[in-house]
């Protein structure tokens, strides 16, 4: 069936899409292009020496910088492209309705979520990198992975009756996409407000346990990148404790995600789940350390959210085995 093999495609081309994003946004790129959805007035990347002169012409503000306005395009094309495949997966998902295993209400919410996210990509560039819209476009893309996972896991995967398990058990594995997706705006919260290193000695920040903090202006929703409340500079003391916050959800969400590994593995249908969940979780743990000690260098930080994606995958693969109705 043609949705039920879109549905799959479409999934890994979010997960693709979700650690590209972070690739765009960690290398400096998320500016490569001053405009949307275009780059410099055209669809592509201008490279010839006319094609700059009158780029630069246009945009006299923004410098062209051809590797970054690239990370920025192939970025915007591959969205573009999933963005048609969940078109594709809306029409399809009301036309095949008797076949298809989950609502076409589910499809339809997915394609009006594809809609805001284009949305908030535009919104990214036009009000230059302002933090709430980015930490927002994150959670966005992750919200359309985990979607995409539930609609692929319920043509492809098998699940097992709630009955099986503890009453408690059945909702600490509801409970964790809460978790989990609490952790992941605090990480990209931390990420957009450009404060993974605000301090970068482990276990300790500044060599204190609990280091002088600002939470005032640290999590202000409607300020600008780098400005606090009243418009003047972000202290190292705010940036400090949205770092801090980001560590203390991270032991959190290790300790909760954790329970549920080590009792999955007593299901023989949640153990291959549970192994994954514990291998990834360590993984995460140990590069969110690195990333620390070793001054975010790229390649780990890019891998970093890339376990945050694999870890919703796992979440979801989860919720969706218990759950024996779409």
């Amino acid at each position: 069936m043609l949705f039920k093999r879109l549905c799959l495609i479409a999934t890994l081309t979010a997960l693709v899409l979700v650690s590209l994003g972070a690739y765009v946004r960690l290398s400096d790129a998320g500016l490569g292009c001053p405009d949307w959805p275009g780059c410099y007035g055209t669809l592509t990347v201008p490279e010839s020496v006319d094609a700059i002169s009158q780029a630069q012409t246009i945009y006299p503000h923004s410098p062209v910088e051809t590797g970054k306005a690239w990370k920025e395009m192939i970025h915007r094309y591959v969205a573009g492209v999933l963005g048609l495949m969940v078109l594709a997966l809306f029409i399809l998902g009301w036309k095949q309705s008797a076949s298809v295993k989950t609502s076409p209400w589910l499809t339809t919410g997915l394609a009006g979520l594809i809609i805001f996210q284009a949305m908030l990509g535009m919104w990214t560039v036009t009000m230059l990198l302002k933090p709430a819209v980015v930490s927002a476009h994150l959670l966005g893309g992750m919200s359309t992975l985990a979607i995409l996972v539930w609609i692929a896991h319920r043509h492809w995967g098998t699940q097992i009756g709630r009955h099986m398990l503890s009453g408690s058990y059945y909702w600490v594995i509801r409970f964790a996409l809460v978790v989990l997706f609490a952790q992941i705006f605090l990480g990209g919260w931390t990420s957009t407000n450009y404060a993974a290193l605000a301090c970068t000695d482990f276990p300790t920040c500044h060599g204190q346990l609990i280091p002088e903090m600002d939470f005032k202006d640290a999590f202000h929703m409607y300020r600008e990148l780098g400005q606090s409340a009243d418009g003047g500079n972000l202290t190292l003391a705010s940036l400090t404790a949205i770092q801090w916050t980001h560590r203390v959800g991270a032991v959190i969400t290790l300790i909760y995600l954790g329970f549920i590994a080590l009792n999955g593995l007593k299901y023989a249908q949640l153990k291959t789940l549970s192994i994954a969940l514990l291998a990834v979780l360590l993984a995460q743990i140990s590069l969110g350390i690195a990333n620390l000690v070793l001054h975010l260098p790229l390649v780990l930080a890019v891998a970093h959210n890339a376990g945050a994606a694999l870890l919703v995958v796992i979440v979801v693969l989860f919720n969706s085995k218990i759950t024996t109705r779409a």
